[in-house]
């Protein structure tokens, strides 16, 4: 039995959710430091530059996935598969891809419009839901 591709693309943002942890991870220790790393975490540490961008798209990455995640699960669950939500889960996993690095290089204006573009395709799985 072949896995529905929305299920793929959920599958693929998890992986990008993973590379957006361990490179804004990787990022900011020169910053932080091991003793932070290691301790408490009591004292936050203002992250600058590449280190402090990455941190913020995983902010951002943290507050989409999840409303992509519930509508590729109620669409599947739902039986409401097809072309719209085929789009709008390959738009919003695409889409993610490019924000990272849109961010991490401090790419403005084009970010926007990417994430804009997540957010579209997360609208046309929900699209799928009424229509």
């Amino acid at each position: 039995m072949r896995m529905a591709f929305e299920l793929q693309m959920l599958a693929a943002a998890v992986v990008i959710g993973l590379v957006h942890l361990l490179w804004a991870s990787a990022a900011a220790q020169p910053q932080r430091g091991l003793k932070w790393n290691v301790g408490p975490r009591d004292t936050p540490v203002e992250l600058t530059g590449m280190a402090g961008r990455l941190q913020r798209a995983f902010a951002n990455f943290r507050e989409t996935f999840p409303f992509f995640a519930v509508a590729v699960l109620v669409a599947y669950l739902g039986g409401r598969l097809g072309t719209l939500t085929c789009g709008g889960a390959a738009l919003y996993v695409g889409a993610r891809v490019v924000y990272i690095f849109l961010y991490a290089f401090g790419v403005p204006v084009i970010r926007s419009l990417v994430w804009l573009a997540s957010l579209v395709g997360i609208g046309l799985i929900l699209a799928a839901l009424v229509i």
